[in-house]
């Protein structure tokens, strides 16, 4: 089956065989879809034309019509008031109805697909809190002994990227939007303690993973960053080192579209760290896409 995430900033899509529970094949690229999303209330046209030239590089990759097809759209598509002529358009040109799902919904998603990550590396954790910083939301999930619970804020790296001009606005805008953030991570700790454990994922954390381990944008190994554990420390050095690299340098490392938006990524995580009382993280690169894979074939196999 044929499993797609569109978020506010990434398109990723998944070749995944039920059987085997194995990837097969994988596409990912930048369309920006939450881009001036926070001016406008929509999803502009070159964000829509980005979006359908990426389902046709993953339709010529993955073979669309040689499988069933399940795709889901995030937080820009919640928020956009043209949603509606957007999905019709993307259905009509691009071959492939999405469903917008709720925040409810997209942590689901991305906390079974890194369960089943976690699981496969052999890292238990009775009790962890898992980020999930996407181009127009962040997602906290907490769980604990088999329960989970998740709240979405509306803070974004490419929403957070467009509202500001330089690290100063960025700090600043922060602390204002992490405001209810803040509130519920203190009730959720004075409530059921602080978790054994942080977990990342999403394109940040394994954007700096990746370039802490040496790689670039071409020769990503996901093999290596999941479990990769991401600190404080490290985080502040890819910073200060991605910061030196003039915008080619730095797409060259972090991938095109990134570039730009790399420090609000950063910084969010960077606050997410202390907020939740953290030093490091375990990055997982399982996230939305492999959880609609795994939540299908589930669903697939209590049919038979």
């Amino acid at each position: 089956m044929i499993a797609i995430d569109l978020g506010s900033n990434s398109f990723r899509a998944i070749s995944y065989d039920c059987k085997t529970s194995r990837l097969i094949d994988a596409y990912e690229t930048i369309v920006k879809t939450a881009d001036k999303l926070h001016l406008t209330s929509k999803i502009s046209e070159p964000a829509v034309e980005r979006v359908l030239e990426a389902l046709k590089q993953a339709d010529k990759r993955l073979h669309f019509s040689e499988h069933t097809v399940r795709a889901v759209t995030t937080q820009a598509m919640r928020k956009a008031t043209n949603q509606e002529a957007v999905l019709s358009r993307l259905e009509k040109e691009g071959g492939v109805r999405f469903e917008v799902i709720d925040a409810e919904k997209e942590a689901y998603y991305t906390l079974i697909a890194v369960e089943a990550r976690l699981k496969a590396l052999k890292i238990k954790s009775e009790h962890f809190v898992l980020i999930d910083v996407g181009g127009g939301s962040t997602e906290i999930i907490f769980y604990k002994e088999g329960i989970s619970e998740s709240k979405s804020f509306p803070i974004g790296i490419v929403t957070t990227a467009q509202s500001c001009d330089d690290g100063e606005e960025i700090d600043l805008y922060l602390r204002r939007m992490f405001q209810p953030l803040v509130r519920y991570v203190e009730d959720y700790h004075s409530r059921e303690g602080r978790p054994e454990t942080m977990v990342a994922t999403a394109g940040t954390p394994t954007t700096m993973a990746a370039y802490l381990l040496g790689m670039d944008y071409s020769d990503y190994d996901v093999e290596k960053i999941n479990g990769y554990k991401l600190t404080l420390e490290g985080m502040q050095s890819a910073l200060d080192g991605l910061m030196a690299l003039d915008e080619q340098q730095r797409a060259e490392i972090v991938g095109v579209g990134r570039e730009s938006l790399i420090l609000s990524g950063i910084v969010i995580v960077q606050k997410l760290y202390e907020v939740l009382g953290f030093e490091a993280a375990i990055v997982i690169d399982d996230g939305v896409r492999e959880g609609v894979a795994l939540d299908y074939c589930r669903q697939r196999d209590q049919l038979r």
